[in-house]
């Protein structure tokens, strides 16, 4: 298909006049037209019909517009895979301080030749839609709507993380080399930064109704230091931190890292992409992070979505 034409169609579409297109793309209005004519003939359709005001989308046009759009974000991926000084691999995690930024410093140093760019956006959502876009390259998320996902995005578990429940001194649990999840149930879990809509939502919202957890995310989120000091200085609220997360805490706080088992709950991290996606170290990253087997789950929890 001759992209040329795709562009100049999408511009059209865009301005709603043939002249307005041909500005844009500093060409003139009879190769507008001669172009778009050449893209009717070639898919057997007509994409526009004319107006006193410029011209509006057939039925057949508003069809083929998102699909021609895919094609030339996937022509700019393709091109931008092997010119010179392309960029780096952008790849999106959760939190720099959690378990998919150690993923990718593993890939790091198992390839230091490859160039990363390391990026935090929202939610899985805003994710999925930068992965469709070839804004970033790959993302590390849980998704909670496999089945759901847009066309050519694809999804592979690469990291089930055991959660830990973080406590101060005097918490009952304090002691515990394990809890089970069903012993938490009647305690305090604190966790502020839980935002409605996201896909760590999701999945707490499962964990607390899978064991009658009561999980609190009521009160504004200042950061994760002003959780720890009040982690450190209370009896009886507790919260759930992944098992790679790092943190970093003052020695008088004495905070505990407490396993949850019996069963285990794991947060179902898995790596987003895109399968247009030509960038070459993607494959890479890919290979790198592998895919867990069916009996890394034996004893685990995860919620059904990621089953």
């Amino acid at each position: 298909m001759d992209l040329a034409a795709v562009r100049t169609f999408v511009a059209a579409a865009d301005a709603g006049q043939f002249q307005e297109a041909a500005a844009d793309l500093s060409i003139t209005q009879q190769a507008v037209s001669k172009r778009v004519a050449a893209l009717e003939r070639d898919l057997g359709a007509r994409l526009f019909a004319r107006t006193a005001r410029g011209v509006r989308l057939t039925v057949d046009g508003q069809a083929f517009l998102p699909h021609a759009r895919d094609l030339l974000r996937a022509a700019e991926r393709a091109a931008a895979s092997v010119r010179p000084g392309r960029r780096p691999l952008r790849v999106d995690v959760i939190g720099r301080r959690l378990a998919p930024a150690a993923l990718l410093h593993g890939f790091h140093r198992a390839h230091p030749e490859t160039e990363l760019d390391v990026v935090t956006l929202f939610d899985a959502d805003a994710a999925i839609d930068a992965v469709r876009s070839g804004a970033v390259d790959a993302s590390v998320r849980a998704v909670t709507r496999p089945a759901r996902l847009p066309d050519g995005v694809r999804a592979t578990p690469v990291l089930d993380e055991p959660l830990h429940l973080l406590t101060g001194p005097a918490h009952a649990f304090a002691a515990a080399r394990a809890v089970p999840p069903a012993r938490l149930a009647g305690h305090r879990i604190w966790m502020p930064g839980i935002v409605a809509g996201t896909e760590w939502a999701a999945y707490y919202a499962d964990l607390a109704a899978a064991f009658h957890l009561t999980i609190e995310a009521t009160g504004p989120y200042f950061g994760i230091e002003p959780l720890l000091d009040a982690l450190a200085a209370s009896a009886d609220l507790a919260t759930f931190v992944g098992e790679q997360t790092r943190l970093d805490w003052p020695a008088d706080h004495d905070l505990r890292r407490v396993a949850v088992r019996d069963p285990t709950p794991v947060y179902p991290h898995a790596l987003l992409w895109h399968a247009d996606n030509p960038h070459p170290a993607l494959t890479a990253l890919r290979a790198h992070l592998g895919s867990p087997g069916p009996g890394d789950r034996a004893g685990a929890w995860v919620p059904a979505w990621a089953r």
